[in-house]
């Protein structure tokens, strides 16, 4: 039985050593949890970087940290059980979590101004991406995103569409001293009803014919190659997910 993490041992002698979560289907208020938890634990140099994807079950509609005003039907529709309403501790619009896949990088050590630090995350993004046959490209809306809902309505120099300009990836970020936290969306199937309910528009990114499991190993291969790192796969352990779970009940306590 193993009883200590295999990529401790690899952080004591190799800096280049990164940790990977395998797919973790949740529910938003957990997901949140995990991203908040592995950006403490980094920048108290207590975890690696890490690298993990993630789904929203139930689906979800995410409000960025600073985003106070939203349609009050969003609200009817988690009160039905239709959706989860929860809030991310990035910043950014709406984002609907349904039929997508997300992807989180935590790192200590990143220094300069935010976009340097979403073009270097990004990097993987666009070697795999462009390996699956998709060449994607940054976004160039200035600041008057601020007063539109939903967050794949638009693309700031932050997020990353297709060569016809369709938003596919949209990302949000929070820094903790040189400690980073960024996660994104990205759109594979949205559903259509769904999202005409929510935003009161169809969605625009393109529908996508490829699976989880393709399109995290080629990212995980990319992220090794632009980062000149080694990803050690290990799940979350049981007292990890009672940290993780006590940060859910402190929220709570908050709120």
């Amino acid at each position: 039985m193993i009883t200590t993490n295999p990529y401790k041992k690899n952080l004591e002698t190799r800096k280049n050593v990164w940790r990977f979560l395998p797919l973790i289907p949740a529910s938003g208020e957990i997901q949140m949890a995990i991203d908040a938890w592995l950006l403490q634990q980094c920048q108290a140099g207590k975890h690696p970087p890490t690298l993990r994807f993630y789904t929203w079950q139930p689906a979800a509609i995410s409000l960025g940290y600073h985003q106070k005003r939203f349609p009050e039907t969003w609200r009817e529709l988690t009160e039905n059980g239709t959706l989860d309403l929860v809030r991310r501790p990035t910043g950014g619009r709406a984002v609907l979590h349904e039929g997508d896949l997300t992807y989180a990088v935590i790192l200590s050590g990143m220094t300069g101004k935010r976009i340097a630090v979403y073009e270097k995350i990004c990097e993987f993004l666009i070697t795999g991406w462009k390996r699956l046959g998709i060449p994607l490209f940054y976004g160039q809306q200035g600041r008057g995103y601020r007063e539109i809902a939903n967050c794949f309505q638009t693309a700031t120099g932050a997020d990353l569409v297709s060569s016809t300009g369709e938003k596919l990836i949209g990302s949000a970020q929070l820094r903790r001293g040189e400690t980073v936290l960024q996660h994104g969306s990205m759109q594979l199937n949205p559903n259509p009803e769904l999202f005409q309910k929510v935003f009161n528009q169809s969605p625009t990114s393109p529908q996508l014919n490829l699976s989880h499991g393709e399109i995290m190993a080629t990212l995980k291969a990319a992220a090794e190659d632009c980062f000149h790192i080694k990803l050690i796969t290990q799940p979350l352990m049981g007292r990890e997910w009672e940290a993780i779970k006590a940060l859910t009940f402190e929220n709570h306590s908050q709120n």
